[in-house]
């Protein structure tokens, strides 16, 4: 069975108390315990409600543990195939919505293994050998969390793609650069979006990274000792697709490391969206106009019939808080326990869970705004020129042309500013003899130096703004994206 994990699975049809067989509750825990636990007790243990997540997960798990027992003798083949079908079964009575949950089973691994014990009998109780609920969960969950990085990974790319087509069409688009959120330099349109498409690379490196170190099977390290079965932990590793197994038991089932490192890197990831939401929220205002967004991605006002509100981008932008939340959260859980397995750590996935939930809506709909949204180009120009934006282009004449050094040419650039900003007008509308006033070998040729479309053109340096350098940029991230 191949596991294929949508991030957002649908919740089962129905919790039941129809149990496959009578007594499991206790039975789960062996002989020790002769009543059942109290109603508040069953309500705080149980985890079925959220870890259902897990089945695929748990069901390719057991097909590879019961493989692996039948290779090594330690059940027959004819118990393994037993296995293999009942899970098969199962599988699909999920898949298929058919399957009840029961609470009173406690969690997604009991609940899979009641069923397949009431539908091959003996067979299916065997398969438990040589295996803890706590290294078994601990494969469940590395597995589910490699397969939402898998999917949050896609997603990136397809937001990257969307980033780098539209920077290959606005790369000639003149847009005000800011800084402090102050008017600093001209800039493109397109090379403003190319910085979201590194930062977004720089958040699959850390997902590839944490996959990385977490694709380690922890399957065979069972409660927290090993087993004393001669079980083939490579041969699991490798049916499940991780690298190796994990080389110590009490490491093996108390490790959340991956877990963590999964939220930190959707924490990175979340405040660069939320970065490219607040931007997008700025430029829709009506202060601004630099783009506007389809009511497919807006909302109205229940009292204000003109208002058009970028609701996708602040929902976008406010998700950031869950995916920070569950990093916390998690980190919490985890600062004061000590080795090796305690119930604490059943905390982990309800914040792992939402978190890529989150993540994965919000990439979605900044990925669809992206798309959607229509630049105004006309009025991106206009606010590029203004507020002296090309006064650092006074300032690299001074120092080109002249031969000023940097330090001086700034000083009477400050000196045209206050002279322009004196008269109300543009450091371009300064005449010449007003600007000889404060560097008397200055000529026309400083009015081609400080246009807003010499500004841009001029920084081709690496990485600079000029069009042709994110003609290429753009050019480059779709080849690598396509």
């Amino acid at each position: 069975m191949t596991v294929d994990t949508p991030l957002q699975d649908k919740a089962p049809s129905g919790f039941g108390h129809n149990r496959p067989q009578a007594q499991w509750a206790s039975l789960q825990w062996g002989g020790r315990f002769s009543e059942g636990p109290a109603a508040i007790m069953q309500a705080i243990n149980a985890s079925i409600g959220f870890d259902y997540r897990l089945w695929r997960q748990d069901i390719a798990g057991s097909l590879a543990h019961a493989a692996m027992l039948a290779h090594q003798g330690i059940i027959t083949k004819d118990d393994e195939a037993a296995i293999r079908q009942g899970l098969t079964e199962i599988g699909d009575a999920i898949a298929s919505q058919k399957f009840t949950f029961d609470p009173a089973l406690e969690d997604i691994h009991t609940n899979i293994e009641a069923w397949l014990v009431s539908r091959i009998g003996e067979a299916g109780r065997r398969l438990h050998t040589a295996r803890s609920r706590n290294d078994q969960v601990a494969t469940d969950f590395r597995l589910w969390v490699r397969e939402a990085i898998g999917a949050i990974d896609l997603a990136l790319r397809d937001l990257m793609r969307a980033l780098a087509d539209r920077a290959a069409e606005h790369a000639a688009t003149i847009m005000p650069g800011f800084t402090h959120l102050q008017t600093a330099q001209p800039i493109t349109f397109g090379h403003h979006l190319l910085a979201y498409v590194e930062m977004l690379a720089r958040d699959r490196g850390r997902l590839a990274d944490a996959r990385r170190r977490l694709n380690e099977c922890p399957l065979g390290a069972a409660a927290l000792a090993g087993t004393t079965f001669p079980i083939d932990r490579d041969m699991t590793a490798q049916a499940l697709g991780f690298d190796r197994p994990t080389a110590n038991s009490l490491d093996s089932v108390s490790d959340r490391d991956f877990a963590v490192e999964f939220l930190a890197a959707l924490s990175i990831m979340a405040m660069h969206l939320s970065r490219f939401a607040e931007e997008i929220i700025i430029w829709v205002s009506a202060p601004y106009r630099f783009i506007r967004l389809s009511d497919a991605f807006t909302t109205g006002s229940s009292i204000m019939p003109q208002k058009r509100n970028p609701d996708a981008a602040e929902l976008a932008r406010a998700k950031t808080g869950r995916i920070f939340g569950a990093l916390m959260a998690l980190l919490t859980v985890m600062k004061g326990l000590p080795l090796a397995y305690a119930k604490d750590m059943q905390e982990d996935k309800e914040a792992v869970f939402d978190a890529a939930d989150a993540a994965e809506l919000s990439i979605a709909a900044m990925t669809g705004m992206v798309r959607d949204m229509q630049a105004d180009e006309a009025r991106m120009r206009e606010a590029a020129g203004a507020d002296f934006a090309t006064a650092t282009d006074l300032a690299d004449y001074l120092v080109r042309d002249l031969g000023l050094p940097f330090r001086t040419a700034h000083h009477v650039t400050g000196r045209l500013v206050a002279a322009a900003e004196a008269r109300g007008i543009d450091l371009a509308d300064l005449p010449l003899d007003a600007m000889q006033e404060a560097e008397p070998r200055i000529t026309e040729a400083v009015f081609a130096a400080i246009t807003i479309e010499a500004s841009v053109a001029a920084r081709k340096a690496i990485g600079g703004t000029a069009p042709d350098n994110v003609v290429r940029a753009a050019a480059s991230w779709q080849a690598a994206l396509a």
